[in-house]
């Protein structure tokens, strides 16, 4: 591996305003470097009102490339966790 390869990649995307914005941060990399131990610390780490989740298509059935979901608000009550975990839980995963 050459020694510039740092095994990861970031990046960052918002569209919208106000109300209606969707903003999304991204790493990217192997399982066996530090995403994989980023992806261990977030699953390990969870907070009241951030639960980070696998996006999924179906119960039991994880998209490719594993994908880990992280809301960046605090979920306060059954709506917000209905759309967080429902609706946009889904379009990621059909992303």
């Amino acid at each position: 591996m050459p020694p510039h390869h740092i095994g990861y990649r970031i990046g960052e995307a918002l569209v919208g305003e106000g109300d209606e914005v969707a903003h999304i941060d991204l790493i990217v990399g192997d399982k066996d470097g530090p995403v994989g131990v980023a992806l261990a610390t977030a699953l390990a780490s969870q907070t009241p009102g951030h639960t980070t989740l696998f996006a999924v298509l179906t119960p039991n059935l994880l998209v490719k490339p594993i994908t880990l979901i992280a809301p960046k608000v605090t979920i306060k009550n059954m709506k917000q966790a209905e759309l967080a975990f429902g609706s946009a839980q889904y379009a990621i995963a059909k992303a």
